[in-house]
């Protein structure tokens, strides 16, 4: 196993300077598997897509602004 050395916002530090019980690697360990195996995933989905970055870009436009229509007002306590 390869080790690794990273940096840790002091807040962050504090916290785990007060749990010492915790395996704090183990956590971070898991974390970076679980995020690996999204990126894989999504690796996979794509791989064969034939859309282009400025089609994805468009899309993701598309679909903000519909959720702006869907939710306008829900959060100024109106219904919808």
């Amino acid at each position: 196993m390869v080790n690794v050395t990273f940096a840790v916002p002091e807040e962050l530090h504090e916290i785990m300077r007060r749990h010492p019980e915790i395996k704090w690697s183990e956590i971070a360990r898991k974390a970076m598997w679980d995020y690996a195996r999204k990126l894989e995933l999504m690796e996979r989905i794509t791989s064969e897509s034939r859309l282009s970055e400025k089609d994805v870009l468009e899309l993701d436009e598309k679909v903000k602004a519909g959720l702006r229509r869907k939710y306008k007002g829900v959060f100024q306590g109106e219904k919808q």
